[in-house]
């Protein structure tokens, strides 16, 4: 299980956080995620790559700053 600590500028509100949450889980549907639309952070605990995760994320319309 890795951790990961991601900033993604452009999520503004919850139902952003919970965009990235179901792009996250994706491609790990185990995946822990919490994303803070007000620090604009989202921790993840995931067994998935690090470049797959992202590019979900981004995929998602959300690129990680």
């Amino acid at each position: 299980m890795t951790s990961l600590q991601l900033t993604v500028p452009s999520m503004a509100c919850s139902a952003c956080a919970e965009t990235i949450t179901k792009a996250v889980q994706s491609v790990d549907p185990k995946a822990a995620v919490q994303a803070d639309p007000k620090t604009k952070q989202v921790i993840i605990e995931t067994q998935a790559p690090q470049e797959s995760v992202t590019q979900a994320i981004a995929d998602a319309g959300y690129p990680v700053g």
